[in-house]
């Protein structure tokens, strides 16, 4: 599980509990739960996409390691983006049973210094659930 305390993160506010734990401080003020990690699923059209106990979380999305993706669930896209922080984004798009979400999936190859903990990782948006 991750929480965190009442930081300011890019200009968002994460507003956190109290609870016992013992923190692993991360570059973003978010801090995890070292004993009792959830495992953590992303899932698309009835289909499981990523599932893990080992996500990061920046800015309020679960990053999967990339061993942890179904990669028959996966199709490069060409779309980049750029973040100031992180750096490049590429994309893939995900496909269940023929019908394709473009661009719902999306990762850093090469971030920068401060988001070096997600390099290579996945996370979801455009209707994909990610929960326990």
């Amino acid at each position: 599980m991750w929480f965190a305390e009442s930081v300011r993160i890019l200009g968002s506010h994460y507003a956190g509990g109290v609870r016992e734990f013992k923190p692993r401080v991360l570059p973003w003020g978010l801090h995890k739960d070292e004993g009792g990690i959830e495992t953590m699923k992303a899932t698309w059209n009835g289909a499981v996409l990523a599932e893990s106990d080992k996500t990061v979380i920046v800015e309020g999305n679960h990053y999967f390691p990339s061993d942890s993706i179904k990669k028959e669930h996966f199709q490069n896209s060409s779309t980049h983006t750029t973040c100031p922080w992180k750096g490049e984004a590429s994309y893939y798009n995900v496909v269940v049973e023929g019908q394709v979400n473009k661009d719902a999936a999306w990762y850093y190859a090469k971030p920068k210094p401060a988001a070096d903990e997600i390099r290579n990782r996945v996370a979801f948006w455009r209707g994909v659930k990610v929960e326990e």
